[in-house]
């Protein structure tokens, strides 16, 4: 495969610089053997004989909406779809029998003649595959229209078998069905062969089914919506079945591509094909290919199909939805549109005085490929140049380009380096045109100036690429793009490169820093015992604080000699020292913020949990009967388990973090963990926390880390103690509950099982020497402080009280003083409950938490009148109420740039 723009006559002197054919070397562009026609060089790597398309998907997915909002809108506007019904009934009642009858007729035999005509035009042209598919199309959907008859007539609401069925005009005792079984086979069917590319046989369909929809619901034999949800079901199932087998691949090979140079004038000797620079981010513009003539130069030819129009589908989905319109292009043009558009954009750029590639002809190459053939323009991309090559001239050359399309109002929309060519004379052209946009605003012109800013700037640094710009543009038109400067206005290429830049730069702080630690401790002494002394004196104790506020200013000053600044703010530096007044707040160009919309889909989500819990509860009754004293302590002890978290994750953060704030943090959790699991959520929280806060990411997770895993251990101890406990309460001896003994001999065998199995024990191996090789560095430093073992062990402690305390004095607050279970039986619930919360995949344990604490209420002696309304006031208390307190608390945080 070739290099994208490198041609043989530009590499001369190269050894591994791309080459082309030999047979394509004589004065005067004639070739010595013509014999190699339809040769195609280095030949393309065999197609895959099918391709699953993101549009079939996507159409699937809209089709499966479609029929569940149609579902419900019957289940749920009974009284809408009533009078539809009758108003069409009405409405149609009055048409001429005899204008029925021929309807019915015709459509009847056209829905069985037309599939038939169109798939022996099919066979005629050796398209067979497509016939296999609507076949197989049709068998799904019959299979469909079963199912959904059988579920309507036995299973389905009465709401919904009333809009889709109605009594039988030739037996009133009988309905007509809910699906026509063989009309929503024929859509399929239709529609998986391809009928609604063809613009005849589409007008052809749409006569045939609008011809029988009007016969079956005059006749009485159909309602609308069960028109609607056979044409839905159709649809789907043809989408669906050509997303899972895939479509045949019709993508032009190319032999193909020689044709259709003939077609339009050409003679072709040989083409190769050229590999894209950048196949994640370009696949949609086009393969290339380099031709060979019998007489006259090469020429440069782009083969764009269906398939490639559709790569990157999703990504540029994403893109629409999150920016705003003036930023974003079609995330799916049709073939026709990105022909026309890539050549009045090629044709644009010429008459601008820019360097183009000059188009001389476009042509189709089948229904679903098109080609644009190009002058060959020779040259090497700007990637593929030496950093020496890239002198200022040519710098100054790539602005003057870019400056003559913003003078006719052209943005070219990716000026990356595999977009920008430098031919054997050293002259810069422009290529890959195909994304620009004409009479474009200001905003796309200074969004290239800014892209092609961070382009060069990679090169050859910021300095040398603003003053070539400030040369060509002036100062006013670099710094109008300083708000552009933003990743999310560059191409995806820039902002991959740039996170790697990142990374990079992480690192070298880090290992600087960890350099000047081990450079600022002193040596290790040995004394004459072979022991450190184990206390030390008030003299000691000073010299060991000097030496730690010596080894932080040592790694201080190395981290700030070590801090580089990235791209974006040495390009802003530098356009600020011409023009200090220039705006530098970055625009606006997210229409949705990625934070935002999780915000709102989490709090749909919570809101949702949060009805479905209390729809089915009476709570006349339970204010009425609740002890609110009892209900103020839990409140209490509930408000207290925030303090208690802080202190646990504080213990286990040898740095200085605000106190108060990570109690706002704790806060801010009671909302993330409503739309994750517990055991998510609130790591993912407390290591976003502590990384604001000054931590660095490594410590912040081994903190997190360290302060989860001895949380676990309390919790297994704490949990085997008070199950000791309950089984001892009414015995005189102190031997265990046969609960204990069985969940002890239940770990024991599961410990054994893991242990034999290989794969199962080289999984928990490879899972815990991760764990403690950053978790136990960080928990032995924080052994070397005991004041804050204490905090950590305390809070963990204090939380767990204050739960268990919670949850009794819920107990209490319904229980009437004759009801009441013992702390060390609660104590239990809780810990089992909490345990099964944690371990759950529903958001805060919904569900799960409820029938655990619910059902151990009950084991240990509550009755159930009093352990249902304890355990909803218990998770009203820790769960639901501090939603809102907490989404307060996150939006501050995330204000303060504390999340």
């Amino acid at each position: 495969m070739k290099q994208q723009g490198a041609h043989p006559e530009d590499t001369e002197g190269t050894p591994d610089a791309t080459s082309r054919p030999d047979t394509a070397k004589e004065p005067g562009g004639a070739h010595r053997d013509v014999a190699h026609i339809d040769e195609v060089e280095g030949d393309e790597p065999l197609l895959p004989a099918r391709v699953h398309r993101p549009s079939d998907l996507m159409r699937l997915v809209g089709g499966v909406l479609a029929v569940v909002v149609l579902l419900a809108v019957a289940a749920f506007a009974h009284g809408t779809t009533s009078g539809l019904e009758q108003d069409i009934n009405k409405g149609t009642g009055q048409a001429p029998d005899l204008l029925i009858k021929i309807a019915g007729l015709a459509s009847s035999i056209a829905i069985l003649l037309v599939p038939v005509a169109f798939a022996i035009e099919r066979l005629i042209k050796r398209d067979g595959l497509r016939i296999a598919d609507g076949v197989l199309a049709a068998v799904l959907a019959h299979g469909v229209t079963l199912a959904t008859d059988l579920w309507v007539a036995r299973a389905a609401p009465d709401s919904i078998q009333d809009a889709l069925t109605q009594p039988s005009p030739g037996d009133v005792h009988a309905l007509t069905d809910p699906v026509h079984g063989y009309l929503a086979p024929v859509i399929a069917y239709m529609t998986a062969v391809g009928m609604s590319r063809r613009p005849r046989w589409r007008a052809v369909l749409w006569v045939v089914l609008l011809l029988d929809a009007f016969s079956m619901l005059v006749t009485g034999y159909t309602t609308p919506f069960s028109i609607i949800l056979t044409v839905l079901i159709g649809w789907t199932v043809a989408y669906g079945t050509l997303y899972a087998v895939g479509s045949p691949n019709v993508r032009p090979t190319g032999r193909t591509l020689m044709a259709g140079l003939r077609t339009v004038g050409f003679r072709p000797v040989t083409a190769s094909r050229e590999e894209a620079a950048d196949a994640a981010e370009g696949g949609d513009r086009g393969r290339r290919y380099f031709v060979t003539l019998e007489d006259g130069p090469p020429l440069d030819v782009t083969v764009v199909d269906r398939e490639q129009q559709a790569q990157g589908f999703f990504y540029r989905a994403w893109r629409n939805l999150a920016l705003r319109g003036f930023a974003t292009r079609r995330s799916l043009q049709s073939l026709r549109q990105a022909l026309e558009q890539e050549a009045l954009l090629a044709y644009a750029a010429i008459a601008a005085g820019a360097n183009a590639p000059k188009l001389i002809a476009t042509s189709e190459l089948g229904p679903d490929a098109v080609m644009l053939v190009y002058e060959h323009t020779g040259g090497r991309t700007l990637d593929s140049l030496d950093d020496e090559q890239i002198t200022d001239e040519l710098l100054r050359d790539t602005w003057h380009q870019v400056k003559a399309l913003q003078s006719r109002r052209i943005a070219h929309r990716r000026l990356v380096g595999d977009a920008i060519l430098v031919d054997h004379s050293g002259t810069v052209i422009l290529t890959d045109l195909r994304g620009g946009e004409i009479a474009a605003g200001d905003l796309l012109l200074r969004m290239d100036v800014a892209q092609l800013l961070v382009t060069l700037g990679l090169r050859v640094g910021a300095e040398r690429t603003v003053a070539s710009a400030l040369s060509v543009l002036g100062p006013d038109a670099v710094a109008d793009c300083l708000p552009m400067l933003q990743p999310i206005a560059l191409s995806r290429s820039t902002r991959a490169t740039l996170r790697r830049l990142a990374r990079e730069r992480a690192e070298r702080e880090r290992e600087a820093v960890l350099e000047a630690s081990r450079q600022s401790r002193p040596a290790p002494t040995d004394d004459a015992g072979g022991s450190r002394p184990v206390v030390l004196d008030k003299a000691d104790k000073k010299a060991v604080r000097a030496e730690q506020r010596a080894e932080k200013r040592a790694i201080d000053e190395a981290l700030e000699e070590a801090r580089e600044e990235d791209l974006l703010s040495q390009i802003r530096q530098e356009v600020l020292r011409i023009r200090p007044q220039a705006p530098v707040e970055p625009a606006r160009l997210e229409r949705v913020r990625p934070r935002t919309l999780i915000s709102v889909i989490a709090g749909a989500i919570g809101a949702y949990f949060l009805l479905t819990q209390l729809t089915h509860i009476e709570f006349g009754p339970l204010i009425s009967n609740a002890e609110w004293g009892w209900v103020a302590a839990a409140v209490l002890f509930s408000a207290l388990s925030y303090v208690a978290a802080a202190m646990a994750l504080l213990g286990f953060v040898p740095e200085r973090v605000p106190f108060l704030r990570t109690v706002a943090a704790q806060v801010a959790g009671s909302f993330v963990k409503i739309v994750a699991p517990a055991a998510v959520g609130g790591v993912a929280l407390n290591t976003r926390f502590l990384q604001r806060a000054g931590v660095r990411p490594g410590l912040a997770v081994a903190s997190v880390g360290a302060s989860q895993l001895f949380g676990l251990g309390c919790h297994i101890l704490m949990l085997l103690a008070f199950g000791y406990l309950t089984g001892t309460e009414k015995t005189p001896s102190l031997s265990p509950s046969r609960t204990v003994i069985g969940g002890l001999l239940t770990v024991a065998v599961l410990v054994l099982v893991v242990t034999s199995v290989p794969f199962l024990r080289k999984f928990v191996v490879t899972r815990v020497r991760s764990l403690f090789a950053g978790v136990v560095p960080r928990m032995l430093d924080v052994l070397q402080r005991p004041q804050k073992l204490v905090t950590g062990i305390g809070g963990m402690l204090l939380l767990t009280a204050c739960f268990v305390m919670c949850l009794d004095a819920s107990i209490r607050a319904f229980g009437d003083g004759s009801t009441s279970v013992s702390i060390a039986s609660v104590a239990v619930v809780f810990l089992a409950g909490n345990a099964l919360g944690s371990a759950a995949p529903t958001p805060g344990g919904v569900g799960a938490v409820e029938a655990t604490l619910t059902v151990g209420l009950i084991a240990v002696g509550l009755p159930k009148e009093v352990a249902a309304p304890a355990v909803l006031l218990y998770r009203l208390l820790t769960l639901w109420l501090p939603v809102l307190p907490g989404w307060l608390a996150f939006n501050h945080l995330t204000r303060k740039a504390a999340l």
